[in-house]
């Protein structure tokens, strides 16, 4: 039976632990709460993130990182993105050797601008084909009420990302296969950053025109910022780029969309991080997607824009203006 260890009780380190279980692998879920993890041991739900959820029998749970991480094929980090390089410098020692590291995070590290993969492979001194990602369309909420969803799992040894991919598969969860891991990852980071601009958008009343234009050039930017990269322009095209960001951008269950909408009704930051009960990726990573951008000479205005609004304290009204008065210039561009 594959062995799986999952850091992270949030919901979607929860929610995969729980597809993973429905796909047959033995799975220990890390928590640093006592109470959590008791309540996943005994009654088969997490209350606090995933209430009313059942979890299969072979996922159990554990406070101490060294039991959770003991003869684990998959390693699943499901932190913050901004907290991963302390965690895994804390975890790296307890790990298999030979285990694959997955990443569900979805940002772009402050200050270094580095990916989660090149955090896992710096602080977990892994090589690039021990460390996959999983991405897509996947809300938390929906994938734990077991309905229909496909996700991409990315890295540059395919036959690493066919192993993964085996290993949670399900009746309801569809996983695909991709060995772009650089596209993928953007594709999931940045897609937090447009789901920001359309919640603001939302919040000030604006209509779907708006809202579908700023989807459409957000996966423009992400593209262009995805091709200096090195990334291969398909997988924008797919679960990863458009899927992952018509999901984020549409739906009240996205933290950022929520984040963005409180912004754009006219809540100050300190306000809207108060009401908000689980991290929305993009607040932070807008600064460093903006910062990888300048690094690479690609321009991203709603990255921009966004990062005025959330960190410069621009009103939103202000920052449309700037926005939609920019230089008329080709589509392609």
């Amino acid at each position: 039976m594959t062995r799986c260890a999952v850091f992270g009780t949030g919901s979607w380190g929860t929610a995969f632990a729980m597809v993973l279980g429905d796909a047959g692998c033995d799975v220990t879920l890390w928590g640093r709460r006592t109470e959590l993890v008791d309540a996943v041991n005994t009654r088969r739900e997490n209350p606090d993130y995933l209430p009313g959820t059942e979890l299969p029998a072979n996922v159990r749970a554990t406070t101490d990182p060294a039991e959770a991480a003991r003869d684990a094929d998959f390693t699943v980090l499901a932190v913050p993105s901004q907290t991963l390089r302390a965690n895994l410098a804390r975890w790296s020692p307890l790990l298999r050797p030979d285990t694959v590291l997955v990443s569900l995070m979805k940002g772009v590290e402050l200050g270094t601008a580095k990916r989660m993969s090149e955090v896992i492979e710096e602080v977990g001194k892994a090589a690039p084909e021990q460390v996959a990602v999983l991405t897509g369309p996947n809300l938390a909420k929906e994938v734990a009420a077991r309905q229909p969803a496909a996700a991409v799992v990315a890295c540059t040894d395919e036959t690493v990302a066919q192993r993964l991919q085996a290993a949670c598969h399900t009746p309801y969860f569809r996983p695909y296969t991709n060995v772009d891991v650089v596209g993928c990852e953007l594709g999931g980071a940045v897609k937090n950053v447009i789901a920001l601009a359309v919640g603001i958008a939302d919040g000030m009343g604006l209509g779907d025109n708006a809202k579908a234009s700023l989807i459409t050039r957000g996966l423009a930017e992400t593209t262009r910022l995805g091709l200096a990269m090195g990334a291969d322009a398909h997988t924008f095209a797919g679960l990863a780029g458009m899927g992952d960001l018509v999901a984020t951008c549409s739906s009240p269950l996205s933290r950022n969309n929520t984040f963005g909408t409180n912004l754009g009704r006219g809540m100050t930051l300190e306000e809207t991080i108060a009401v908000t009960k689980q991290t929305a990726e993009g607040v932070k990573s807008c600064q460093s997607v903006l910062d990888l951008a300048q690094r690479h000479g690609i321009d991203m205005p709603i990255t921009e824009t966004v990062v005025e609004i959330v960190h410069e304290g621009k009103p939103p009204l202000v920052a449309l203006k700037g926005l939609m008065s920019r230089s008329a210039k080709s589509e392609r561009r």
